[in-house]
């Protein structure tokens, strides 16, 4: 008996004594570097998702986690330069619209056979995240979120124009009413209808791309053929720069300009993500915020069809990973998964079947004021070339706004290098 008692000891000692299998962790959402182990009480996605990392680094045993945070505007540079060196991060944050990419490229693992061993229940999400992580028959990742376009409201000034009932603000219905909508609130406030990010990340293309949406076009087709210079492309771009052209709007506002302006009660509007909600929840209710009465509204039909820029976040691992190095970079994801709940405090929509139907889910902060959001969610064909063709958009269109190029230059352009990319 003493004996067994010394050999079990020494086990235990042998065990406690090996180093923890170290995780690299690459992702974006900005940092936070108090974030602590408390998911449930973090505010924003950046100390929310450190807030996750963080707690599964505390709980999971036998497991590092370095976190290597990097800024969202060359974040694939980054990963891609990462891969082409040989060191990826064992776990990386992804867009849906990447895999294809990365997929195809064989970078990332198809994890489908490792699922059910990590504790990842993949019957779990919703058909339309299943759908964002798979390519080719299998699956490249764990869904962590949709995300989309919203229209975030500043209800003071929205009730000082006239344009709430019910407790609702009247959002329009066409472009002219946009307009109208627009002059009604400069008129009675002062203030611009409409912020968001015209001048650096691709906000603004995620608008026209919804606007040609609502009138069912693309920018291209399944076939590969490029639409963008067309009577939708001309009509979405429009219904923009009537803004800027009648002093309705600033197309000069970078990211953190719009969202300050919107906060400081500058604008009705600011167009951007589920991201923000629950930082704008927050910061609505202090004191010295401009924005003191905040809505949640889901992007308002202009044109025919109900539609709205959208997205997913996943997680995916290295295809080089083998051995305990894979498995420790699963059971990572594995708690990312069980902790849903905790990053749809963000304003995100949950994966999870489970946590959708959650009471906790449904009774999160503004949940029900956009809860038409997930109809009406909407995207670009699948294309390995999407970044590429993101970034011509956005220079083409940043060029019509910035610079006064003519928009059917502007859009002739860039469908002729949209059509390069797509060819090659």
């Amino acid at each position: 008996m003493k004996h067994l008692i010394l050999a079990t000891t020494a086990a235990t000692l042998l065990a406690t004594s090996l180093p923890a299998q170290e995780v690299t962790l690459g992702r974006f959402f900005g940092a936070c570097e108090d974030a602590g182990t408390d998911t449930t009480t973090s505010t924003g996605e950046a100390c929310i998702i450190q807030s996750i990392i963080n707690a599964a680094d505390a709980e999971l045993d036998g497991v590092s986690i370095t976190t290597l945070p990097t800024d969202w505007g060359n974040y694939y540079d980054q990963i891609k330069a990462a891969y082409a060196g040989g060191t990826p991060p064992d776990v990386h944050v992804m867009h849906r619209h990447r895999v294809p990419e990365f997929a195809g490229l064989g970078a990332i693992a198809d994890i489908s056979a490792d699922l059910e061993a990590a504790g990842i229940d993949s019957s779990d999400w919703a058909p339309a995240a299943l759908d964002a992580v798979s390519f080719d028959g299998g699956i490249y990742g764990v869904p962590m979120d949709f995300h989309a376009n919203l229209w975030h409201v500043n209800m003071d000034l929205m009730e000082a124009a006239g344009l709430v009932e019910n407790g609702a603000p009247v959002l329009p219905t066409s472009p002219e009413e946009l307009l109208e909508h627009a002059q009604m609130v400069k008129d009675a406030t002062g203030q611009d209808y409409l912020a968001a990010d015209f001048a650096q990340f691709p906000i603004g293309v995620r608008l026209v791309l919804a606007l040609m949406w609502q009138q069912d076009a693309n920018i291209f087709g399944e076939d590969g053929t490029a639409t963008i210079d067309t009577e939708a492309g001309r009509n979405a771009v429009t219904a923009i720069t009537q803004l800027f052209d009648a002093e309705l709007a600033n197309p000069q506002l970078n990211y953190a300009d719009s969202q300050q302006a919107f906060l400081n009660g500058e604008a009705a509007i600011l167009v951007n993500g589920t991201w923000v909600v629950d930082f704008y929840t927050a910061e609505a209710a202090k004191e010295e915020t401009g924005l003191d009465s905040y809505y949640v509204a889901d992007f308002p039909t202009l044109f025919e069809t109900g539609a709205t820029w959208a997205d997913s976040h996943m997680w995916a691992i290295p295809s080089s990973l083998e051995g305990e190095e894979r498995a420790a970079a699963l059971r990572v994801l594995a708690f990312i998964n069980d902790h849903n709940i905790d990053w749809a405090r963000t304003g995100h929509m949950a994966v999870r079947t489970s946590v959708i139907e959650s009471d906790a889910y449904t009774s999160l902060p503004h949940r029900d004021e956009y809860a038409g959001t997930a109809s009406i969610a909407r995207d670009t064909p699948p294309s390995e070339r999407y970044g590429a063709i993101q970034d011509v958009l956005n220079r083409e269109l940043q060029a019509i706004w910035l610079t006064d190029k003519d928009v059917q230059a502007a859009l002739s352009d860039a469908e002729l290098e949209v059509q390069d990319l797509l060819d090659r």
